[in-house]
């Protein structure tokens, strides 16, 4: 498999937020939102594994800025780390100002995908290389996020996390 990059797995998605689609203060539903990340995240999954994924987990969310009636989101995805069958994915969550077309960061999230074969089995997917410094600090924070999560789930033991244990303790 050969090495892919970051801007392989690339996938924008710009669309705008209807009625339907917001609260009693007409603000986009976070679940509308969510929907609209976890898409976004798959296409570039897929892009970087060019296999069938299946969403493993939603690690974070921050819903930083309300997202008004009206407004024109984009959400903009890649993959930050691929491990042996799993890829994190990093999303960004951008609203055009109406009156400057200035694209203001209003919310981001990070998924986790596992590509599978036509049964749902994990398969390999390729290795993944940063070429910018956001990309490299995503990349190494993925390490880490992955460490945490399998401490909590009890699936790795709290002294095996070596990029954890190198936050708190030094040599």
């Amino acid at each position: 498999m050969s090495i892919k990059y970051p801007r392989d797995s690339k996938s924008i998605m710009t669309d705008l937020v209807l009625p339907s689609e917001t609260n009693p203060i007409n603000n986009l539903f976070g679940g509308e939102l969510l929907a609209r990340m976890d898409r976004a995240a798959s296409i570039a999954a897929r892009r970087h594994s060019r296999r069938i994924v299946v969403t493993a987990s939603v690690n974070h969310v921050a819903f930083n800025r309300a997202i008004p009636l009206g407004s024109v989101v984009t959400v903009e995805a890649k993959v930050s780390r691929a491990f042996k069958t799993s890829m994190e994915v990093y999303i960004d969550v951008w609203i055009e100002d109406r009156e400057s077309g200035e694209c203001i960061k209003a919310n981001e999230a990070i998924y986790t995908f596992v590509a599978v074969d036509e049964s749902g089995r994990p398969v390999k997917v390729p290795e993944l290389k940063p070429e910018t410094e956001e990309e490299t600090l995503r990349f190494d924070g993925a390490l880490r996020r992955k460490q945490l999560s399998l401490v909590l789930a009890g699936k790795m033991k709290p002294n095996d996390a070596t990029e954890l244990k190198a936050l708190f303790f030094k040599d």
